[in-house]
């Protein structure tokens, strides 16, 4: 009986604090949502209420009218997923090559790609920023995904995560004839769904939120993502708050949609490569 109440007092207990956590994570979105719907003078009211007196649509007007909040949009769509897809690829070769596949220096070579992940990017700001310069990508959008191609960390993730499938599965395929190339594409690959899914998410948040890469590689307006857009609309002397509270809202919504259909996929693939490491 003692045991049995032990149980049951930890997993209430347990409960109870997943559940604290879960409110204090979801609170703030929620306070940022009805936030975006109240005037100017609800939203810096003090004592604050969490429901507004007087709903608005004004302020998501004001950020339609201030900055070209479609056009960014589109843009950081362009970006984030055009990286999101190509990294995908890159990142899923590299992986599997790395894993399954024996050549010389393989070894000193994945070393220094796991290095490189260590090295801020600041570091490596000017000479990317000359590099893209010397091409004539500039402000465009090659420009801002042809540099982020492949990614040390979703290299790294994919390894391990081919690393952990049979080998009998690939030598199946050469006993049936089939190329390198085509184990990765019709065997491998079709098995790394919850992996791939769990990196495109990382990849695609990571862009959509990125400030400073996509600020310094871009110099018109019809270039620029939503990231920049809410830094020209913040400005640097008066900070409206309820035009930025819109603006964080509507920029937060897609990664928010997104995490909702795939976090299946998320955790499957995060808990997977868990149990192979």
């Amino acid at each position: 009986m003692n045991k049995v109440k032990r149980v049951k007092l930890s997993t209430v207990a347990g409960v109870i604090f997943t559940g604290l956590i879960a409110f204090s994570v979801i609170l703030p979105i929620l306070w940022l949502l009805v936030s975006s719907f109240k005037t100017d003078v609800g939203v810096i009211k003090f004592p604050p209420q969490f429901f507004p007196e007087e709903w608005t649509l004004h302020q998501y007007l004001y950020v339609g009218d201030s900055i070209p909040i479609f056009e960014m949009t589109k843009n950081t769509v362009i970006f984030a997923g055009g990286v999101t897809i190509v990294s995908l690829l890159f990142d899923s070769m590299a992986g599997y090559a790395f894993a399954r596949m024996r050549f010389k220096g393989s070894k000193l070579l994945f070393s220094i790609i796991l290095l490189t992940m260590m090295v801020p990017f600041q570091i490596i700001m000017t000479p990317l920023y000359i590099e893209v310069y010397k091409f004539h990508l500039l402000d465009t959008y090659l420009g801002l995904i042809l540099p982020r191609a492949t990614s040390a960390f979703g290299i790294y993730m994919m390894s391990s995560f081919f690393t952990g499938l049979p080998k009998s599965l690939e030598e199946s395929g050469r006993i049936d004839g089939m190329s390198e190339f085509r184990i990765f594409r019709s065997i491998m690959l079709p098995l790394c769904k919850p992996a791939l899914v769990s990196l495109g998410i990382f990849h695609f948040m990571n862009n959509w939120n990125d400030l400073l890469y996509p600020l310094m590689l871009t110099s018109s307006q019809n270039k620029r993502t939503l990231s920049a857009g809410l830094a020209v609309l913040v400005g640097n002397k008066v900070i409206k708050y309820g035009p930025t509270l819109a603006a964080t809202m509507i920029s937060l919504t897609p990664l928010l949609v997104l995490y909702i259909f795939c976090q299946k996929y998320f955790i499957e693939g995060v808990a997977t490569a868990g149990m192979k490491e």
